[in-house]
């Protein structure tokens, strides 16, 4: 039974008419798919826009009905009813605009395997973008330059809420280097489908899933589903320089106190010379996450324990106010000019993750450390203590639930993430992709460049705590406006935590999770 039916007055010739399908009330709008039918109501309204005036939705499907004059009463009763049976008999397969359930576990528009792509990634990975064309020629693609949301900028999610509010314009792909963009992006939000496109339900083959990284895709998994692919792993390690260590006879630490000594000896004896630094917003990914600060305990899709004035927060917290007092780990982001001036042939050590080796040290246009001095060593652990690291981004590629050509997206996705055209032979970082993983290793290793064998980035892999996870809201962001300030104006990190934890739990509030 159709029910809710209302005219405002006959179409005329040159009317655009919009015909609204509600699932239990009026809506706005074109409806998505519903994939419920019976024991429900279904309204029509027809409405008219002036001539040559956009609606409000333009760009979705219209009705433009041609014939002229008033009808009768009782032809108009039996069109109304024959178009809202009609509905009735369709709405359970796609709406007006192309929309279906889909075969993939998300409503999908109607496909074009012809429709060229559009892809957006950042500039680090504009050399996948190229590897995937000179494979796929036959794929039209389109690449997009963004920032990738570094930094906590939320670029990826705020361009995202524009295109639902216009109804139009996702793009297919979206590359970003945070690993907290599932938890948004797999939401409905405000009656708006979720951008993620499901991707463990078929249009990711399982076998490629399951040859990930144990763990890998965890921060892509929402809900038991997967909606993200990782680039690499971004675990946190040791990096260090064997030539100076060994020029100046000092011992590798084995442990987070030994570090903070040795950071004090290189003050004393070597001003100038650093030990890490503090300078980027993932500060607290790499030494607090370490630490097992509780600052991003993820207990659920909106819930959160939040208590940064543990023993485990502060030690971290008092290590790096000696270190920075002393000058061993400056306030200086490892991307400037200043940085790669002051400390080129001067970093002792560094924790830092996976990816430093090739965007930091063996980078002519960064550190450029010269080939055999470059080592690695497994994450430091606090004495008495299993270690732990951290994690510092290592991307993740996302499909637009809104794309036209699923299979072109899911081909470019999953190259991008598994084939040695990219992550083995151009790739920075160590892949997420296992089978690709393997390779790198023993590519760098055969290089001859590194002073060590690359065995600690695997292990490193195998020991990321699980007590720090991906919100919706980013660290970064938070650490970069209210702890970098602080830092900048000589403030201690240990005094500053009350007021880090608070803004933390601030902003888990407005991004609505329950914060303990």
């Amino acid at each position: 039974m159709v029910s809710d039916i209302s005219l405002f007055r006959a179409p005329r010739r040159g009317d655009a008419v919009a015909l609204h399908l509600m699932f239990g009330r009026r809506r706005e709008g074109s409806a998505a798919a519903i994939g419920f039918c019976k024991h429900h109501t279904y309204g029509l309204t027809v409405r008219r826009y002036l001539p040559r005036t956009p609606p409000p939705h333009e760009g979705r499907s219209m009705v433009d009905n041609s014939t002229p004059g008033r009808p009768r009463r009782a032809l108009g009763a039996i069109a109304v009813g024959a178009l809202a049976l009609a509905l009735t008999m369709t709405a359970c397969n796609k709406d007006d605009s192309g929309t279906s359930s889909g075969s993939y576990g998300f409503p999908q528009t109607k496909q074009d395997d012809k429709a060229k792509i559009t892809v957006w990634v950042d500039s680090d990975r504009a050399g996948a973008a190229d590897a995937f064309k000179k494979a796929n020629a036959d794929v039209p693609i389109e690449v997009v330059s963004y920032d990738g949301s570094a930094n906590g900028s939320n670029s990826f999610r705020t361009k995202m809420q524009l295109f639902d509010r216009a109804g139009d314009g996702w793009p297919d792909v979206v590359f970003s280097t945070q690993n907290n963009d599932a938890a948004w992006a797999s939401q409905t939000t405000n009656g708006k489908q979720a951008f993620a496109a499901t991707l463990d339900q078929g249009l990711v083959p399982k076998t490629v899933l399951d040859n990930f990284t144990k763990g890998a895709l965890n921060p892509c998994t929402v809900g038991g589903k997967v909606y993200c692919l990782r680039n690499d792993l971004a675990q946190a390690v040791l990096w260090y320089n064997k030539t100076l260590l060994d020029q100046f006879g000092y011992q590798l630490p084995t442990s987070w106190q030994e570090y903070q000594a040795l950071g004090e000896k290189v003050a004393r004896e070597h001003p100038g010379y650093i030990v890490g630094t503090t300078g980027d917003p993932w500060t607290p990914e790499v030494f607090f996450w370490a630490s097992k600060c509780q600052a991003n305990d993820i207990t659920g899709s909106k819930t959160v324990k939040v208590n940064v004035e543990t023993t485990e927060c502060k030690r971290a917290a008092a290590l790096l106010d000696t270190l920075i007092k002393n000058g061993t780990t400056p306030n200086i982001s490892v991307f400037t000019p200043e940085f790669v001036q002051k400390y080129s042939g001067k970093v002792v050590m560094m924790p830092g993750p996976a990816w430093y080796a090739g965007a930091i040290f063996n980078n002519p246009q960064s550190l450029n450390v010269p080939k055999g001095q470059l080592g690695v060593a497994a994450p430091l652990p606090w004495q008495g203590e299993e270690a732990v690291t951290g994690n510092v981004g290592g991307g993740t590629w996302f499909i637009s639930s809104h794309s036209k050509n699923l299979k072109a997206a899911a081909k470019f996705v999953e190259f991008v993430t598994t084939a040695d055209d990219y992550q083995v032979n151009v790739a920075p970082g160590y892949p997420a992709y296992g089978p690709a993983g393997d390779k790198w290793i023993k590519k760098q290793e055969a290089s001859g460049y590194y002073a060590t064998d690359l065995q600690a980035v695997i292990k490193a892999g195998t020991q990321i705590w699980s007590g720090w996870g991906s919100g919706i809201f980013s660290q970064e962001a938070i650490w970069a406006k209210t702890m970098t300030p602080a830092v900048t104006s000589g403030k201690s990190l240990v005094d500053m935590l009350p007021q880090w934890g608070t803004a933390i739990k601030n902003q888990a509030q407005v991004d609505g999770y329950t914060v303990s």
